[in-house]
């Protein structure tokens, strides 16, 4: 993340020699984040807007902005499963 940007920026680093970078409206104050179980979304917290940033890494683009509780901190230990 790009942090005080409200940008997510991903590089594809499949072809060292042709890097295609992705930039991603989110949210401001974009502070800590990881992959869910599977590795196809990536969460990232935006502490000081009260959201989380759900980015789908197969489609390059924001799947969801989630309003949370005050100051969300997942840190990396942090797993998120779907009931």
């Amino acid at each position: 993340n790009a942090k005080e940007t409200g940008n997510v920026m991903m590089v594809d680093y499949s072809d060292l020699n042709n890097l295609k970078t992705t930039t991603i409206s989110s949210a401001k104050f974009l502070h800590d984040g990881g992959f869910e179980s599977t590795h196809r979304y990536f969460m990232d917290a935006a502490n000081a807007s009260n959201k989380i940033a759900v980015i789908d890494t197969k489609e390059d683009k924001l799947t969801k902005l989630i309003e949370v509780g005050k100051t969300p901190h997942p840190g990396r230990g942090a797993n998120f499963v779907d009931p």
